[in-house]
């Protein structure tokens, strides 16, 4: 499913305009990600988390050459399914 097919789906369970959703899920969105390069955790009960996560600098190896290689330190957004989302995937 992609943002389209999202769209389509919550306007024909809603009855809003499909503009209007997907003003909504642009929004959403938008907010979710500023939080996150905010620092700030998201929790959406029942579905999951989103916060941001430090990586470590690490030694890594070059798959060709087998050289090794720096990898820096980063900042890497992280998903956590919450338990009803976890629950009913596996049925």
């Amino acid at each position: 499913m992609n943002k389209a097919d999202l769209v389509n789906v919550v306007s024909a369970q809603t009855g809003a305009t499909k503009t209007d959703v997907s003003s909504i899920v642009d929004a959403t969105i938008e907010t979710i990600v500023d939080s996150v390069v905010d620092g700030k955790k998201v929790s959406i009960l029942g579905f999951g988390s989103f916060e941001p996560r430090d990586r470590s600098a690490r030694q890594g190896l070059n798959p060709k050459t087998g050289e090794k290689i720096a990898i820096p330190a980063k900042r890497v957004p992280t998903f956590s399914a919450g338990k009803l989302f976890k629950d009913r995937v596996q049925g």
